[in-house]
């Protein structure tokens, strides 16, 4: 090859030229090459404490602590800079105020930046819900190490704090850099630190996606998991002193932002070294259920107290993502979540009722319409709608899967199992939905009046569910709800309990043929009125709301019989 150029080029200048960018060619093709593969031909030096690995621990700790000078004084980079602009070299490192050190401190800023940038949205969200979250997503194996012990997961607040640990130190191939384009290569003892970074606090340490895990697409949430601890890899140089720089021992953590010294060409690698400091994605270990439950138990407690729904969810879901199972923080979400839902609900029919009981049924019945007919605030989440805001969809999405949870570790809350099958009716899972309350009618004792009329009344309404989405006719679901209606009025002791099953009743013969015995619909709507005048905290604003049901007006408005009873709720709102 050199010959070949000879004879092509007797000029010596461009022989020279064209020599030193192959030489360099070569040299960042075999750094690429290298730095994919552990060497074979390192030393190994043990745990020592080696002038390289204090360096490195040093460099560490002064990250964490958001040390700039510390962290600009064993810099490679930071150092190199200012070595490459004085000429007779460096006696002493700069004053603390000089700018090197937070220019310095900036480049390694924009470095984390990917970590820290947040796209946890609606009630995906992570504690610290405001705070920086730190999160390695994809790019954890091309992150710096440096990433990993920044200040927003140290010693100092924000962050909860880390301890680092030199594990093992080994020499490898000699680094090389050039401090000018013009000048020598220069080569220095260059030493693989390996350090273990432990993380104090599991609600506040980073976030990684779970072992395992494959992006399938971009609609589906992937796992996620708190990181314990990681085992990170640190390029070590010393002997700089000799070369005119302030300290002997520097970290290579970033390369040396160069410009090609022709337009078009690769530009320099400074500096060049068989490793990289990073971490090493197969050491990572997460929190897990049994490292701090105390803590965990006491965390789903705090979030109970927040405030504002975000924090809460943020709280909780960080909780849930060390232990999926925890039952505190699965009982606190799923009874905010399915409460918000309710005040949703109350936003969309608008109306205004003080008593508790009948507030919970009246925003019940909105969603159980709504889910029959438009769904769309149903199905439709904040990202996929483009929403600044998280949507009833959100809501729901979230509640499933946590009160899945529940009902499977702990299938004694009866509350979370009724609020389950609530949410499957709602999510149009409709054979779910129907199982789901079947077997707590199926399990409730008749003795427990109150809860086996419950149960018998979310049954029929999910049988209706899937009956009016389907629009089947002759539907043996719909004779099915009936019965459960008929059945939980027998059961009922309650005048709320007793005016639903008779509505129930009434709702479901509208998708009987030829609407059943129309003199029988009177009846039961005749009684479902009687019922409802004794509930507390009753309104005829309410009764219009029930009676004025898109279907259910349609089936009365079709009809003279049912005039007079119409007619009676609209001379009381007159």
């Amino acid at each position: 090859m050199v010959m070949m150029i000879r004879r092509l080029d007797k000029n010596r200048r461009t022989y020279t030229l064209l020599t030193l960018m192959t030489v360099l060619l070569a040299g960042w093709s075999g750094m690429e090459t290298a730095i994919a593969a552990s060497p074979k031909t390192s030393k190994s030096t043990g745990h020592g404490n080696s002038p390289a690995a204090d360096a490195a621990r040093r460099y560490a700790l002064a990250l964490a602590k958001g040390d700039h000078v510390a962290v600009g004084q064993l810099d490679f980079a930071c150092q190199f800079r200012l070595r490459a602009a004085a000429p007779s070299g460096l006696k002493a490192y700069p004053p603390a105020s000089d700018p090197s050190y937070e220019s310095c401190w900036q480049d390694l800023k924009a470095a984390h930046a990917p970590a820290l940038k947040r796209d946890d949205v609606g009630m995906t969200a992570l504690w610290p819900s405001a705070g920086p979250l730190v999160f390695f997503g994809d790019e954890l194996a091309r992150t710096p190490a440096s990433a990993f012990v920044m200040e927003e997961l140290g010693i100092s607040p924000p962050g909860s704090g880390l301890h680092v640990t030199v594990d093992k130190n080994q020499s490898i191939p000699s680094g090389s850099f050039r401090l000018d384009a013009g000048g020598k290569t220069l080569s220095v003892p260059t030493t693989l630190v390996l350090m273990t970074v432990q993380y104090q606090d599991p609600l506040a340490s980073p976030v990684t996606y779970a072992e395992g895990t494959v992006k399938w697409a971009n609609t589906i949430k992937r796992a996620r998991k708190a990181l314990k601890s990681v085992t990170t890899q640190w390029v070590v140089f010393t002997g700089l002193k000799k070369h005119g720089f302030p300290g002997d021992a520097a970290v290579f953590n970033l390369p040396v932002a160069t410009k090609p010294s022709v337009p078009g060409m690769v530009a320099e690698k400074i500096p060049f070294t068989t490793e990289i400091s990073r971490a090493l994605p197969e050491s990572l270990v997460w929190w897990s259920p049994n490292d701090q439950p105390g803590t965990l138990t006491a965390a789903a407690a705090r979030a109970a107290t927040f405030p504002e729904l975000r924090d809460r969810v943020a709280l909780l879901n960080r909780i849930l993502i060390i232990d999926p199972n925890q039952p505190d923080a699965l009982t606190v979400l799923t009874r905010n979540l399915y409460a918000v839902l309710l005040r949703e609900g109350g936003n969309g029919h608008n109306l205004t009722v003080r008593d508790p009981a009948l507030s919970v049924v009246v925003s019940e019945f909105y969603w159980n319409i709504y889910a029959q007919s438009t769904r769309t605030d149903l199905s439709n989440g904040m990202e996929m709608g483009g929403f600044s805001q998280p949507t009833p969809a959100d809501y729901l999405f979230r509640l499933l899967p946590a009160a899945e949870a529940l009902a499977k570790t702990h299938p004694e809350q009866l509350d979370n199992r009724f609020r389950l099958g609530v949410a499957y009716r709602w999510n149009n899972d409709q054979r779910a939905a129907i199982e789901t309350h079947d077997a707590l009618v199926k399990e409730i004792p008749d003795t427990r009046k109150a809860a086996k009329a419950e149960a018998l009344l979310q049954l029929a309404w999910s049988r209706l569910h899937k009956s009016a989405w389907n629009r089947i006719l002759h539907d043996q679901e719909i004779n099915r709800a009936y019965s459960d209606a008929e059945t939980s009025l027998a059961v009922a002791d309650l005048p709320l309990d007793k005016f639903l099953a008779e509505y129930t009743m009434a709702y479901s013969m509208i998708f009987m043929p030829n609407y059943g015995d129309k003199a029988k619909l009177l009846h039961h709507i005749t009684e479902a009125k009687r019922w409802f005048d004794e509930v507390p905290g009753k309104t005829d604003e309410v009764w219009r709301y029930f009676l004025h049901s898109e279907l259910l007006k349609a089936v009365l408005d079709a009809d003279p019989m049912f005039q007079p009873i119409l007619a009676t709720a609209e001379e009381k709102k007159g």
